[in-house]
């Protein structure tokens, strides 16, 4: 059964084919929806695995994750009390469903309906001042009184005012880790407030604990669930200017809180407003461009990007498929380029191309990194 976006009722089998296809070795966010775009179901996608990564040139064998594995997740999720959100099903966010890199299975603690809700969300420095605290909960309970739910990353800091100022009116909570595991241990009791009222998500598996790796990957659901971010903190080297900038490759709008140049917490704000955010003194001022967005876009389709790609079999023989993909292998570096520009410079089908390169990073010999763009491992 489909609802209007073109999402359906998954199975219980191809919930879990999913979960286990993101968890097997080389197959990332867009490999995953570019499999699942070919091959229609994870099943059948996960089948395939093995002779496109040896085409790819691994020499040893691609196992999918073990299906034990994946049924102790689930039944540690479930222990909790949790829900796994999978891409393509009814639960998932189409707002998140849009972005290029949308985490293909998320797990859920809380209250999943409040991803049906508008969001917006509001992040900023972990060693922040008593004024942008202050500010920081306030506009996120103003902003939840004017219907949105809030969401944002449970640090320390900016995002720990946004989440306390928003309780009331529903927020979620985005983490780097599992979502069993409570980073920083000081939110024990926030975190356990939002289970209760509002939602903590994660894509990471159960237990996982969070590294420096995973916050940018956690930034950029932040995101992309929202209508719009913003950014009330923060300094030059700030994960925020990160989201700031995730957000600005997914098409959503970015705000900014102004401060003085002699504190650094401002430098990454107002800098964010000299390139074009929207300067933030009050919840209104947010309101007001967000009403303008929501009038622009209430015609426009929803799509689900995981089948959204028109995928065909490319009918080359072995020595075809070679070539193409030692010369993709002729202009990679290990500086990442939009693959856009390799088929542009290739003179090759977007088919050709998406094609060799799926099968390179099941090989695990390229990766992939924001802004479509590919790089040598």
């Amino acid at each position: 059964m489909s609802d209007h976006s073109g999402k359906k009722d998954l199975s219980q089998n191809e919930k879990m084919a999913r979960l286990q296809l993101i968890r097997t070795e080389n197959v990332g966010p867009v490999t995953f929806r570019h499999l699942i775009s070919r091959y229609k179901t994870a099943l059948n996608a996960l089948d395939a695995l093995p002779e496109l990564a040896r085409r790819g040139g691994r020499k040893r064998p691609l196992f999918a994750a073990k299906r034990s594995d994946i049924e102790k997740e689930i039944e540690a999720l479930a222990k909790v009390g949790g829900t796994l959100i999978v891409g393509g099903d009814h639960l998932y966010p189409n707002a998140l469903m849009a972005i290029e890199d949308a985490p293909p299975v998320m797990m859920a603690l809380g209250h999943p309906h409040l991803l049906e809700s508008k969001n917006f969300a509001i992040v900023g420095a972990r060693n922040c001042s008593a004024v942008g605290t202050g500010l920081a909960t306030s506009l996120a309970r103003e902003m939840g009184q004017a219907g949105y739910i809030i969401s944002s990353g449970m640090a320390r800091g900016i995002d720990t005012a946004v989440h306390q100022g928003a309780i009331e009116t529903g927020t979620i909570a985005v983490l780097a880790g599992g979502a069993d595991v409570i980073y920083p241990k000081e939110n024990s009791r926030l975190y356990d407030t939002i289970i209760n009222t509002g939602l903590i998500l994660s894509e990471m598996p159960m237990g996982t604990q969070p590294t420096a790796r995973h916050f940018p990957r956690r930034n950029r659901i932040i995101s992309g669930l929202a209508a719009g971010l913003l950014v009330v903190e923060a300094t030059y080297k700030s994960g925020s200017l990160i989201t700031a900038r995730l957000a600005l490759e997914q098409g959503r709008e970015v705000f900014a809180v102004p401060g003085s140049p002699m504190d650094p917490r401002a430098k990454g704000p107002n800098d964010l407003i000299r390139q074009g955010a929207v300067l933030v003194e009050n919840a209104n001022n947010i309101l007001e461009v967000l009403q303008i967005m929501d009038e622009r876009s209430i015609s426009e389709p929803q799509y689900d990007l995981f089948n959204s790609i028109a995928y065909q079999e490319i009918s080359f023989d072995e020595k075809e498929l070679t070539l193409i993909r030692d010369a993709i292998r002729d202009k990679l570096s290990h500086t990442p380029v939009p693959i856009d520009d390799l088929i542009r410079m290739m003179e090759l089908t977007p088919q050709e191309v998406q094609s060799a390169l799926l099968e390179l990073e099941l090989a695990g010999e390229i990766n992939r990194y924001p802004g479509n763009r590919v790089a040598f491992c």
